[in-house]
């Protein structure tokens, strides 16, 4: 009886073998650099997300608590001080939604609250919502105070501004004008449009009722 030898594998069939391996292996490498990237778009959308939705729960919040008052020093100042003025990509406005960060500051509720869109520092070529707040009131409202980015990426920003006597959405509301110097917007709506990864936009919107639509005067 004849014994025949082992036979081995060839470099052929070596080749192939190392050949799948390495594409399987290749395979196997983008998958889960595709689900580490669609994770990582994921985690990115939803910070973005939060961030809008902050935004605008902040807005609402200090839209909520705007007013004007005929209460000033007369002598001091050669119109009121406070103000609604907003159209349809800014808004400047009066509130008392200001909170004390320090114990001590010589601070009220009273504030000068300003949002519009500007160029995000933190991403060329696009845009970034600022919000500006002034915490002392003064006779030049639209400059001053300290003013930060509240929500970058922001594709457009609207205010839309309820007349009750109209009982329509108007697009500009100013208190500095003759027809609208004793009423506010009983409410105001916000619509945000937001850049998410893949070149795409999502709307995000809410609604702030004012509680005071008329100037404050205790005289």
């Amino acid at each position: 009886m004849t014994v025949r030898p082992a036979r081995g594998f060839t470099l052929l069939e070596l080749l192939i073998a190392v050949g799948i391996t390495a594409a399987l292996a290749a395979m196997v490498a983008g998958a889960f650099a595709r689900l580490d990237r669609a994770g990582q778009e994921a985690r990115v959308q939803q910070e973005r997300y939060g961030t809008a939705r902050l935004a605008l729960t902040r807005m609402a919040r200090e839209i909520r608590m705007a007013f004007v008052s005929d209460q000033f020093d007369a002598a001091r100042f050669r119109e009121r001080p406070t103000l609604f003025r907003g159209r349809e990509d800014e808004l400047l406005f009066t509130t008392f939604a200001h909170e004390r960060l320090w114990k001590d500051a010589k601070e009220s509720d009273q504030a000068v609250v300003e949002y519009a869109l500007d160029r995000d520092p933190d991403h060329p070529g696009d845009e970034a919502l600022f919000r500006r707040e002034k915490v002392h009131l003064d006779d030049d409202p639209e400059r001053g105070g300290n003013r930060d980015v509240a929500c970058p990426r922001v594709q457009r920003i609207r205010f839309q501004y309820w007349d009750r006597q109209r009982q329509e959405w108007t697009r500009e509301w100013s208190t500095r004008t003759t027809e609208r110097a004793n009423e506010l917007p009983t409410r105001v709506r916000i619509e945000l449009e937001l850049k998410v990864p893949g070149g795409e936009t999502e709307k995000l919107s809410t609604e702030a009722r004012i509680a005071l639509t008329r100037p404050l005067d205790t005289r």
